[in-house]
C-alpha cells in the first residue's frame, strides 16, 4: 500500500470515528444508532455486512440488534451460544478474530448472511468483542475484501468503535437498572400508601375499595366538609363513616350514630335535636340531642333519605348557620360538630319526586363516597370470609382451620344482595353449625345452596343434602392426597372404582381440580 493510500485511509478513520462520536452524543434510539454506524462503516470503510449481536437478558446467548442485508425474521431466529463458531468463541474470550478467509475457515457458521450461497470470491471476516469493564456484552462484526495487511489496522478502528458502542450500551443499562428500580419503588410507596390509607376496621384489596380508602383519606383531615356516604344496604357505610371520624382531627370526640329509618318523625326531631321539659306528652325532663352529644366530635346520620320535609329543614340549618333549637325552646345552641349522612336511596330520584329539599341535597352532597356492592367487588369475598370466620371462631370459643373448595365455590357464585352483612351473618351461621374444624358447603344457609343439577330434588330433600354432604367430603378427600384416587378412597372407606364412579355420578371436575394430576 502506498504512503498516500494509507494516509488517505487514516484520515477516513479519523472521520468515521468522529462520525459515530456525533452519532452516539446526539441521537437516542439505540437501533437506529447502531443501524447508522454500520452504514458509515460501509460508505467510509468499504465493511460491508456489517452485525452487531448483544447478549440476551439472562446472558445466555448472543441475538442480533442490527444487521445489514438481513431479513427481520432470519435476524430473530439467529442466535449465538457462548463459544459457538468464531462469533461464540469472541464473546467467550473476550478477543478479536481476524479470519483472511472464510471459505478456509472450520469454525465459520455463515448462519446470518448465507455467503457460501452466494458464490462469491475470498472474503476476510473481523469480528471484536463489546466489552463493558472486561467482560463482553456483545459483538461487532463486518467482511472486507482486502490484502492481509489491511486486516489489523481494520480491527484496531473495528475495536475503537466496538468501545464506544460498549460506552453506550453501558448507559442504557445504567438507566435501564435505574427507572426498572425507581418504577419497583414508586410501586412499593404506592402499596405502602395505600396500606397507610386502609382504614384499621375495613377489609378489601380490590381496585374499587382502594378508590374508596383515597376518598376517605382525601377528606378526613378537612374535618368541618360534610360527607354522603351511598352505596346498598350492608356495604359498609357506618364504618366508613367511623375511618373518616378516627382519621380526623375530631377522632378523641365523639362518634355518634343515628339510625334514621328506625325513628318516626316526632322522635327522631327529639333524637337529633333535644328537648325541654313538658315539650310535649312524656317529656318529663329535660334531654340532650345527639347533635349536643356529638359537641366538636361527628355526628353520623344513617338513611337520611328518610327524613321527613319538616327534619330536612332543621338539619338544613343546621348545615348552614351551624345552630339549632330543642324541641320547645327558643334558646339558640350553636353546633361545632362534623356530619356525616348516608343513604341507600337514590337521592336524584327523591328530589324528581319532591321528596327531598334540593338545597340539602347539595349541602349534604359536598364530598360524595361510593361504596361499591360486593358483586362488584369479588376479590374481597374470601378476605372478607377469612376475617369473619376468624371473628366468630374466636367469639364461639371453636377451632376452624379452612372453608372447604365447594364452599368457596358457592360462596363465589353467590349473588350477595345483601352485601358483606349478609356474608358475615352467613359465616356465623356456618362457623356455628361446623364440628370437624372446617367451614363445608352445607354450613351454609339455606339461602345459598343450590342443586347439584338443574333436574336434581329440592335442596331441602334429605337425598339433596346427603349428596351435597357427600361431594364435599370426597373433594375434601382428593385435595388432601393431591388428587390420588386410591388415597382418597382409603381415607373414605371405599374402593378407588367406587370413588370414580362418585366423582362421575356428583358431577365433581376432577380435571379442573386436579389438572396437574392427570
Amino acid at each position: 500500500m502506498s504512503l498516500t493510500t494509507h494516509s488517505n485511509r487514516h484520515e477516513n478513520e479519523l472521520i468515521v470515528l468522529r462520525e459515530i462520536a456525533h452519532l452516539l452524543a446526539t441521537e437516542t434510539n439505540q437501533c437506529e444508532i447502531l443501524q447508522k454506524i454500520l452504514k458509515i462503516l460501509e460508505e467510509k470503510l468499504g465493511m460491508t455486512r456489517g452485525t452487531i449481536m448483544l447478549l440476551s437478558f439472562d446472558g445466555k446467548e448472543l441475538v442480533i440488534e442490527v444487521a445489514d442485508d438481513v431479513r427481520h425474521n432470519t435476524m430473530s431466529e439467529v442466535r449465538y451460544q457462548k463459544g459457538e463458531g468464531v462469533t461464540g468463541k469472541v464473546l467467550e474470550s473476550g478477543k478479536s478474530a481476524i479470519i483472511p478467509n472464510i471459505f478456509q475457515e472450520p469454525d465459520f457458521k455463515d448462519r446470518i448472511h448465507k455467503r457460501f450461497k452466494k458464490n462469491i470470491d475470498a472474503i476476510s471476516f473481523i469480528c471484536v468483542p463489546i466489552k463493558i469493564t472486561n467482560e463482553a456484552v456483545g459483538t461487532l462484526s463486518v467482511d472486507l475484501i482486502c490484502e492481509n495487511d489491511i486486516l489489523h489496522e481494520s480491527e484496531r478502528v473495528l475495536s475503537i468503535v466496538a468501545g464506544m458502542i460498549a460506552n453506550d450500551v453501558k448507559a442504557r443499562r445504567i438507566n435501564r437498572l435505574e427507572r426498572e428500580a425507581l418504577q419497583a419503588e414508586n410501586l412499593r410507596l404506592r402499596h405502602q400508601l395505600e396500606e397507610r390509607f386502609r382504614p384499621e376496621n375495613i377489609i378489601g384489596n380490590s381496585h374499587a375499595m382502594k378508590e374508596v380508602y383515597m376518598r376517605i383519606h382525601q377528606v378526613a383531615n378537612s374535618d368541618t366538609t360534610t360527607v354522603l356516604i351511598r352505596g346498598e344496604s350492608g356495604t359498609g357505610k357506618e364504618l366508613v363513616a367511623s375511618a373518616i371520624h378516627y382519621a380526623s382531627p375530631r377522632s378523641d370526640r365523639p362518634f355518634i350514630k343515628v339510625n334514621c329509618a328506625a325513628l318516626n318523625e316526632n322522635i327522631l326531631e327529639s333524637e337529633l335535636f333535644g328537648h325541654e321539659k313538658g315539650a310535649f306528652t312524656g317529656a318529663l325532663y329535660t334531654r340532650k340531642g345527639r347533635l349536643e352529644e356529638a359537641e366538636e366530635g361527628t355526628l353520623f346520620l344513617d338513611e337520611i333519605g328518610e327524613f321527613s320535609p319538616m327534619i330536612q329543614t332543621k338539619l338544613l340549618r343546621v348545615l348552614q348557620e351551624r345552630e339549632f333549637e330543642r324541641v320547645g325552646s327558643n334558646k339558640t345552641i350553636k353546633a361545632n360538630v362534623r356530619i356525616i349522612t348516608a343513604t341507600n336511596r337514590n337521592l336524584e330520584k327523591a328530589l324528581a319526586d319532591g321528596t327531598f329539599r334540593e338545597d340539602l341535597y347539595y349541602r349534604i352532597n359536598v364530598f360524595p363516597i361510593f361504596l361499591p356492592p360486593l358483586r362488584e367487588r369479588r376479590g374481597d369475598i374470601l378476605l372478607l370470609a377469612d376475617a369473619f370466620v376468624e371473628k366468630y371462631a374466636e367469639k364461639m370459643k371453636k377451632k376452624v382451620r379452612r372453608i372447604s373448595t365447594p364452599t368457596i365455590n358457592m360462596l363465589m357464585a353467590y349473588h350477595w344482595p345483601g352485601n358483606v352483612r349478609e356474608l358475615e351473618n352467613c359465616i356465623e351461621h356456618a362457623v356455628l353449625l361446623s364440628n370437624d374444624e372446617v367451614i363445608h358447603a352445607y354450613n351454609l344457609p339455606p339461602t345459598l345452596q343450590t342443586p347439584l343439577k338443574p333436574t336434581a330434588v329440592q335442596q331441602n330433600s334429605l337425598k339433596s343434602r346427603i349428596q351435597l354432604i357427600e361431594k364435599d367430603m370426597i373433594v375434601d378427600a382428593l385435595k388432601r392426597s393431591n388428587g390420588n384416587v386410591a388415597a382418597a378412597a382409603r381415607e373414605l372407606g371405599y374402593t378407588a372404582r367406587m370413588v370414580r364412579y362418585k366423582i362421575r355420578n356428583l358431577g365433581i371436575d376432577y380435571e379442573k381440580l386436579f389438572a396437574a394430576n392427570t
